[in-house]
């Protein structure tokens, strides 16, 4: 069998909860986990309704007998089969309020998780889980999947090497139009759970997007956050969560960073856009755009490194998330694929006995799912205080 999972010598065996028909996002992790061709989906629940996990599961090949009517049969079911047969990891691709029981469920029952984002419904399932996770051993990835574009890990490289100097600013914004309606009115299903405080949590746009965007100025700056002041709207009548945002966060060594994210300015997609600035430069990246990163300094010509495997300036980290030479875009599903990657790098090890670091991985991990939660919680309580500034740095963030 050719795979790159070296002595391993064979596919990692693959769970998806969530992701039946009409899932945007479970139909992007299970083409990503597979395109390295190291995992293998095997097993499923892809909906709460049983009937509709069962007809769901010939869209993923997934085997009649193991498309389960729910996450807690599937985990049985898996847990009772020969150790040669049963998967290696389940993958969470749920609306918000059922990623902590699944979650909890499954690395108590020893497997290894991926878990999209944010990690939990609230900070105290987040604080609990991390204790899980911590108690049991597994590997436990959150997709934060921006962090996995090739060029967002050259900005990080570049701020670790001392490119940019010392860090003064960070501006990361995400920015979308799709409610800018009420869709949640409709048959819309994304719409729908995002919006409905009972499923999607304490925070609506903000802890959908806002959450990628904190993530993002984190994981390319390195720095300690401080404290924030937040800002949260509703602009569209009737809806019961935000649907724009915008904090100023205070890090520890004195640098400011904004975070504004909207889901209801006309015109736009996907328009993820950060920029860092130092004292000896600074760089932009946009992911409508995301095989460029510009680089400005006062005084020469602004520079556009491109994602080239080959480039002298291209950095470790950078090059090994490339798969095609340059020209040939790389985007989204690669850079879900990229967290896969690492994650499974993990795995591997953990399977074969062997020790696996934890906390300061490629792959967002646990404890930046617990970073996540305390931005939302300390975003809202902000906001209903009119923008007062509350701590923002949690235990998690020194991991």
């Amino acid at each position: 069998m050719d795979t790159t999972n070296g002595s391993l010598n064979r596919k990692l065996r693959m769970a998806l909860v969530g992701g039946g028909s009409g899932s945007f996002i479970g139909r992007v992790h299970a083409t990503a986990a597979v395109l390295d061709n190291r995992a293998a989906l095997v097993a499923g629940a892809l909906s709460s309704d049983p009937v509709r996990a069962k007809s769901s599961a010939a869209g993923y090949d997934i085997p009649l007998d193991r498309a389960y009517a729910s996450y807690q049969e599937l985990i049985d079911s898996e847990l009772a089969k020969p150790a040669t047969e049963r998967i290696d990891f389940l993958t969470i691709a749920t609306p918000n309020h059922m990623h902590f029981p699944v979650a909890k469920a499954a690395v108590e029952a020893g497997f290894n998780v991926v878990c999209d984002k944010p990690m939990t419904f609230d900070l105290a399932q987040a604080e609990e889980l991390q204790k899980l996770v911590e108690k049991s051993g597994v590997v436990f990835a959150v997709t934060h999947n921006y962090t996995g574009y090739p060029l967002v890990r050259q900005a990080r490289e570049m701020v670790q090497n001392g490119e940019l100097g010392e860090i003064q600013c960070i501006r990361s914004n995400y920015i979308q139009g799709w409610l800018r309606t009420r869709l949640e009115s409709s048959d819309q299903k994304q719409a729908a759970w995002r919006t409905d405080p009972t499923r999607s949590g304490a925070a609506g746009c903000f802890g959908d997007i806002g959450t990628h965007a904190y993530n993002l100025g984190r994981y390319i700056s390195g720095l300690l956050p401080k404290q924030i002041s937040c800002h949260l709207r509703t602009f569209e009548t009737g809806r019961a969560l935000d649907d724009y945002g915008h904090a100023v966060i205070q890090f520890e060594n004195g640098a400011l960073g904004t975070v504004t994210a909207s889901q209801v300015t006309h015109g736009r997609e996907n328009d993820v856009t950060i920029e860092v600035d130092g004292t000896k430069g600074a760089i932009q990246w946009r992911q409508e755009n995301p095989n460029e990163l510009i680089v400005r300094r006062n005084g020469s010509a602004h520079q556009i490194y491109t994602r080239d495997p080959n480039a002298p300036y291209f950095l470790p980290l950078a090059k090994s998330s490339c798969r095609l030479p340059s020209g040939h875009p790389e985007a989204f599903f690669e850079a879900f694929a990229n967290i896969y990657r690492a994650a499974f790098d993990a795995m591997i090890l953990r399977i074969e006995g062997k020790s696996f670091e934890t906390k300061n991985t490629i792959y967002p991990n646990v404890y930046d799912g617990v970073e996540g939660m305390y931005f939302i919680q300390q975003s809202v309580a902000s906001s209903r205080e009119n923008g007062a500034w509350l701590p923002l740095q949690h235990q998690a963030a020194r991991k």
